[in-house]
């Protein structure tokens, strides 16, 4: 074989190999866990300090379990003020498919997600692999923190649904989900995942008050 089709030889031979490796590093991240309920809230209530201190949040948890690939996005709407626009939950956490943290697969996209996913009280875990205490248990704290509608878009109008988007830890009402997907009616919102019923207040026994810890659904926006 002469020089030059030993080059082009070489060139495809490693032009195959960053090929199946970029493949491989796609699969393997499918294959990571991509969500959690948080073990803990941020001890303010509310009060994550906006959008951005709740991502770092999740990230700080992922990172404790061993889980520090991401990034990892809260999921969480914020209404929109005279200085910026509504944000939605949906469109912060990446495309999916996402598992949680013992493999189990909450949803395959966004559109999944918000329409037939996965997530039961055995499914929701935390970054740990715990099970969050529902309805049933002592104390309740299956009330997750989302500032969302069910179709996972931000609320229009005046009125609160998201502790002053993530900066109050006082008066005012966040929209929460259930992570058990159950409630005390028949009605559809009390089994939402994502937008059951406003909080009673954005302090932490105002949180506690209706089934809550300050808990926070994080997705690996990959």
């Amino acid at each position: 074989m002469n020089n030059k089709k030993r080059i082009v030889v070489a060139s495809f031979a490693g032009s195959l190999v960053l090929v199946l490796a970029a493949c491989a590093g796609l699969q393997s991240d499918r294959d990571r866990p991509g969500f959690f309920v948080t073990s803990v809230g941020s001890g303010k209530g509310a009060d994550f300090g906006g959008l951005a201190g709740a991502d770092g949040h999740c990230q700080s948890l992922a990172t404790a379990a061993g889980l520090g690939h991401g990034p990892w996005r809260a999921y969480l709407s914020a209404s929109a003020t005279p200085a910026s626009l509504a944000v939605d939950a949906r469109d912060r956490i990446g495309s999916g498919p996402w598992k949680n943290v013992k493999g189990a697969t909450i949803a395959d996209s966004v559109a999944d997600l918000h329409a037939n996913n996965r997530l039961t009280k055995e499914i929701a875990l935390t970054e740990q692999g715990a099970v969050v205490n529902g309805v049933g248990d002592e104390p309740n704290m299956h009330d997750v923190l989302t500032g969302s509608q069910a179709d996972g878009t931000a609320f229009g109008g005046s009125e609160d649904r998201t502790c002053g988007n993530w900066t109050r830890s006082g008066d005012g009402a966040a929209m929460v989900g259930h992570s058990d997907r159950t409630g005390l009616r028949d009605d559809p919102p009390a089994h939402s995942w994502n937008s059951s019923h406003p909080s009673r207040g954005c302090s932490d026994p105002q949180l506690a008050a209706s089934g809550g810890a300050g808990k926070l659904y994080c997705f690996a926006a990959r």
